[in-house]
């Protein structure tokens, strides 16, 4: 399915900037998302009590600290429902790695030392490996398992390009694909492979979408 056959089937999807009131479900559609995926469950350590716990917390901490950042994340609605969402980060931004000292603190309690440092490591890892000055990050992406195989990933791609193009300063998107579908589904978004990266002990795929000529 391309961008205007998800367009057509989905009529009633809208496409907005999330507001506070937002970050609680949408942080409980990520935990979602990431519950099985391969970084996340080496970063915060399935095989040890606790891990639902830990990737909840880090995921609420993650999604408070791009909205004070005023970072952009956009979801799917159908009415008020949200069926979707996709995070992203400026690399111009003061906003980082390093994230805040209270980022860092409420981490460092929810999370542990060894998990907090593995976040941070993977993402200044990603960050020098990006073949751009200025672009976006896209951190979080996730669709409602309700939800799946109807386009609404394409949606949602689509609104991250949109992002991107209103900002002048961006020459494009990139993405850490850990699973090979989705590195077929960023393929097929327009996203080529930049090299295959190592983060902790999981092979994955670093993405770019660059900026269109002209736009």
């Amino acid at each position: 399915m391309n961008t205007s056959e998800a367009i057509e089937q989905n009529k009633n999807i809208k496409a907005v900037f999330l507001t506070a009131e937002d970050l609680k479900i949408a942080g409980s559609l990520l935990y979602q998302a990431y519950h099985d995926d391969p970084l996340f469950v080496d970063i915060f350590q399935a095989n040890k009590e606790g891990y639902e716990t830990r990737l909840r917390s880090a995921i609420r901490e993650e999604l408070n600290a791009f909205w004070m950042a005023k970072q952009p994340m956009v979801g799917l609605f159908e009415g008020e429902r949200l069926v979707a969402v996709a995070c992203l980060t400026h690399s111009d931004a003061a906003f980082g790695p390093g994230r805040f000292w209270h980022w860092r603190l409420k981490m460092l309690l929810t999370a542990g030392f060894f998990c907090t440092k593995q976040m941070m490591e993977k993402e200044q890892k990603i960050i020098e490996n990006v073949p751009a000055e200025h672009f976006h990050m896209l951190s979080f992406v996730g669709v409602h398992p309700d939800e799946q195989h109807h386009g609404l990933g394409h949606l949602l791609m689509s609104a991250v390009e949109s992002v991107m193009l209103e900002d002048e300063t961006s020459n494009g998107v990139a993405v850490y694909a850990t699973l090979p579908k989705y590195m077929h589904f960023f393929e097929d978004g327009g996203y080529h492979l930049v090299k295959e990266l190592k983060v902790g002990n999981i092979g994955g795929h670093l993405m770019f979408r660059d900026r269109p000529v002209g736009a």
